[in-house]
């Protein structure tokens, strides 16, 4: 061992073969040692006789070689490995000096070889940065920077930067980016951007964190548009207007500047004072007449009226009777003749009233009841084969008297779901319900629907009235019995269908149904929480039916199972909101349940209350519907224009709000909605205003484009957004614009409005502002609120809810009808078929194809021809 750390690596033997020299297969590389844990070094050679460690120019000593000797199967040749331990205490006596390395030589009968050096490091990392980054305001759309020098270490420190302690990743985010020297740079900073940030530097021994900076991206105010100038102050004389804006364009947030500037204008104004007219003298009397009369008269002209003036009042013509001796015996007899026609006249009209009086004691003498059905016109439905009176051991429907009483009777106490067994009722073989389909037929309930005064005062005494908007704009309300009904708010989409039996029988319920404004009530969502629909109230809270009722509400959701987490929430008697139902989930109770389809969901409830349905976004890929839509001025008296875009959530009672606002703002709809699925993916939304002809108009704003936050949209509890275009005409006369609005979300897909109208033309809101399926009538009690007739509707249900030869039951009728992904629902219930034909009424009512229905029902009794036996007795 001493000869060999003596000894110099000679060089090769002349004329050996330079195959015969070692190669290394295996090197020792770069390593860094952590804390005091040695670290290992190898290298492996063929062919090989020895092989032996220097570092830093010194031989390792023999002992401290670990060697193994192989052959290598390939060539046959032998292979020597050698590996060696450096240890923190051997790097640290040459520290300062210079670094510590080692390498390999190998020796053969032929030569030596050297290996590359391997440099061997202490590795660590300081604790303090050499620069941090520090709290910022910057105003939106700003760049920002925020430098990080991480610590010196060994190896140098790799950083990330966190957001609100979540990893900042630009790939994500191209907004983001980190330069080659750490620092942070958001290229523009949006409203989500505010948040604490933190560099981290780290390595193989540690993780160090900056102290974290937190940035505010704030929002300077701007104005709206000036609104119009007010009436005149005085109806007669000089007097002043004004007009008026808001700093809502945008509003200032984060500690943004507010507007500067006047709120308000005022100006001076002349109005035309109104004259009223007043009546010239007296003409002269004419000469007088054949007729023994003679007249004169007077003009409205002293003076006339003027400027809205009131006309004259009195008559302008004046007649009277001559004085002379014959035209006072010929009007005498004129008198006369005038006399005995009044007397004829009268005589006639008591022989007409007399013939009414007797008519009508007639028709109420053999005349039916108005609450009890003609079973001519129900039994109709079930032509060509007729029903006979039923007989005493199988009553029928029609002898069922409906409880009218007028008296309103209160909730107290649970209703429980009563279980109804009827008989088996069997169907005619023929088309089940077509006869019905031209005419409807109902029975006749005659309880008066509630006065909207009396019930809004009886409804004061409640306690629950205080959550309830004033007003009876958007509610709907009625008195129901045992028989049911419906309400429905008009243009909304939003209706509560009270089915048959969900109110015990003897019992009157006054029913509301209201729609809330987002301010009016506070829903507290949480994390990527939105609303989804309106908020909808019905009640009176606490009654619990024996039936489900089924209320029914748009919404704006681009529904999957893999983007969504979608809950019903419904408001308990305390005041706060509790998830009742989770869509696609088993429903953990059977009070509630809840269909979703493209646009609207279907709630079925055996307790009213107040509802409404929420989201949770699973990924980036969700999506809400929002309908753009655009209105402009009908008139334009001054060069400004206005052109006003809204985003609202895609729901009919959003649309209805906005038309209201924008009949009383005198704008007037431009080209028909649009619908654009914003996506959550943090990005704002923006618009712009485009290929306007330069030579008549131009843009009044200062920015490119208007951006609205994304935040604003997504959570749903600002109903409506919109953004005003400031245009200017150069010209009066100039009338006919025609330009494009782009609306587009960051990052994403865009739509535009292609916008080309005269502004001169008075243009009225269009037909599909008033969809074609709503209802005037907020209220329907009994059957007239059903499509299908009442004992038609017994006789299905009788025939489908026991189970059927060849499935011929309820089952197959679901299938039928689109809605087998319920039958676990409907099977819970006491009668399944009731609950399908209820949320058939629900979804199609009052359009509703009724022959489908029954040739669906057909269908279903074509495979059961037990269905069709109809005995001679019944017939």
């Amino acid at each position: 061992t001493g000869a060999q750390q003596s000894a110099t690596v000679a060089n090769p033997a002349s004329g050996a073969s330079p195959d015969l020299l070692p190669h290394f297969q295996l090197e020792p590389e770069d390593v860094y040692i952590v804390k005091n844990k040695a670290v290992s070094l190898a290298c492996r050679a063929t062919p090989a006789t020895q092989i032996y460690f220097k570092c830093n120019g010194e031989w390792v000593h023999q002992g401290d070689h670990v060697t193994q000797h192989s052959t290598d199967r390939s060539t046959g040749l032998p292979v020597m490995e050698v590996r060696i331990e450096v240890t923190r205490q051997q790097v640290e006596k040459i520290f300062g000096l210079e670094e510590y390395w080692c390498q390999c030589v190998a020796w053969s009968s032929s030569g030596t070889t050297k290996s590359q050096k391997a440099f061997v490091r202490i590795a660590y990392l300081r604790k303090n940065f050499e620069q941090e980054p520090t709290a910022r305001e910057v105003s939106i759309e700003q760049g920002i920077v925020l430098p990080c020098r991480p610590p010196e270490g060994i190896p140098p420190a790799e950083v990330e930067w966190l957001r609100n302690e979540e990893l900042v990743d630009p790939e994500l985010d191209a907004n983001v980016y980190v330069t080659p020297e750490h620092s942070l740079v958001l290229r523009q900073a949006r409203l989500a951007d505010t948040a604490n940030y933190t560099c981290v530097a780290k390595n193989i021994v540690a993780r160090r964190r900056s102290s974290s900076a937190a940035i505010t991206v704030y929002v300077n105010g701007g104005w709206s548009t000036w609104t119009q100038w007010s009436g005149c102050s005085t109806s007669c004389g000089r007097g002043w207007q004004k007009r008026s804006r808001t700093c809502t364009n945008p509003t200032p947030l984060n500690g943004g500047a507010f507007c500067e500037g006047q709120n308000v204008q005022k100006t001076a104004c002349t109005t035309l004072c109104q004259v009223d007219g007043a009546w010239s003298e007296w003409s002269k009397w004419s000469e007088c007449g054949a007729e023994c009369t003679h007249w004169r008269s007077r003009e409205c002209s002293d003076p006339a009226p003027r400027n809205g003036g009131r006309d004259c009042r009195g008559p302008e013509l004046d007649t009277r009777n001559c004085t002379s001796e014959l035209c006072t015996h010929a009007a005498s007899g004129a008198e006369d003749v005038a006399l005995y026609v009044g007397l004829v006249a009268v005589a006639v009209c008591l022989v007409l009233l007399l013939l009414v009086g007797v008519l009508v004691y007639c028709r109420k003498k053999g005349g039916l009841d108005a609450d009890v059905a003609d079973s001519s016109i129900l039994t109709a439905g079930f032509q060509p084969v007729s029903i006979k009176p039923s007989k005493a051991d199988n009553p029928s429907l029609l002898t069922i008297q409906p409880d009218l009483s007028t008296t309103t009777m209160t909730y107290q106490g649970s209703l429980c779901p009563r279980q109804d067994g009827p008989a088996k009722l069997q169907l005619p073989n023929g088309h089940l319900l077509s006869p019905l389909g031209a005419g409807r037929h109902t029975l006749h309930h005659s309880s008066p629907a509630a006065e909207g005064a009396d019930f809004v005062a009886r409804l004061s005494t409640q306690s629950y009235f205080r959550s309830l908007p004033r007003g009876t704009n958007n509610m709907a309300y009625g008195t129901f019995n045992f028989l049911g009904g419906r309400l429905m708010i008009p243009n909304t989409g939003i209706s509560l269908l009270i089915p048959p039996d969900a109110i015990p029988r003897g019992k009157i319920y006054e029913v509301y149904l209201t729609l809330h404004k987002q301010e009016e009530v506070r829903l507290p969502l949480a994390g990527c929480q939105t609303l989804l629909s309106p908020i909808v109230s019905c009640g009176p809270p606490g009654v619990l039916l024996t039936r489900p009722a089924i209320l029914a509400m748009g919404h704006c959701v681009e529904a999957s199972a893999e983007n969504w987490s979608i809950r019903l929430k419904k408001q308990s008697c305390e005041g706060t909101w509790e998830d009742v139902l989770q869509l696609g989930a088993e429903p953990c109770t059977e009070l509630y349940y809840c269909q979703l389809e493209a646009q609207a969901c279907y709630v079925f409830t055996e307790q009213l209350g107040r509802f409404a349905l929420v989201g949770e976004s699973l990924s980036m890929a969700a999506s809400k519907r929002l309908k753009l839509v655009l209105f402009a001025p009908a008139a334009c008296p001054s060069l400004e224009y206005n052109i006003r875009v809204y985003c609202l959530s895609d729901t009919q009672d959003v649309l209805k709000e906005v038309i209201q606002l924008e009949k009383q703002l005198g704008g007037q709809l431009i080209g028909a909605p649009r619908v654009l699925h914003f996506k959550d993916s943090y990005h704002n939304l923006r618009l712009s205003i485009h290929d306007m002809p330069s030579s008549l108009w131009k843009s009044k704003l200062l920015a490119s484009y208007q951006e609205i936050p994304f935040y604003h949209i997504w959570s749903g509890l600002q109903p409506f957004l919109h953004c005003t275009f400031t245009l200017e005409r150069l010209s009066t006369s100039t009338c006919d614009l025609a330009c494009k609005i782009w609306v587009w979300q960051v990052e994403g897909d865009g739509q535009s409005f292609t916008v080309n109208f005269n502004i001169a033309k008075d243009t009225r809101f269009s037909d599909w502002l008033v969809p074609d399926n709503e209802v005037a009538t907020p209220a329907l009690v009994g059957p007239s609120a059903f499509k299908i007739p009442f004992l038609i509707r017994q006789k299905i249900i009788s025939s489908l809810d026991p189970p059927g030869t060849r499935g011929a039951d309820w089952r197959t009728l679901a299938q039928k009808l689109n809605l087998d992904s319920h039958l676990s629902f409907f099977a819970s219930k006491p009668s399944p078929t009731a609950m399908i034909l209820n949320l058939w009424e629900a979804r199609h009512f009052p359009n509703g194809n009724l022959s489908q229905l029954a040739a669906a029902v057909a269908e279903v009794g074509k495979q059961d021809g037990a269905l069709f036996a109809v005995s001679e007795a019944e017939c």
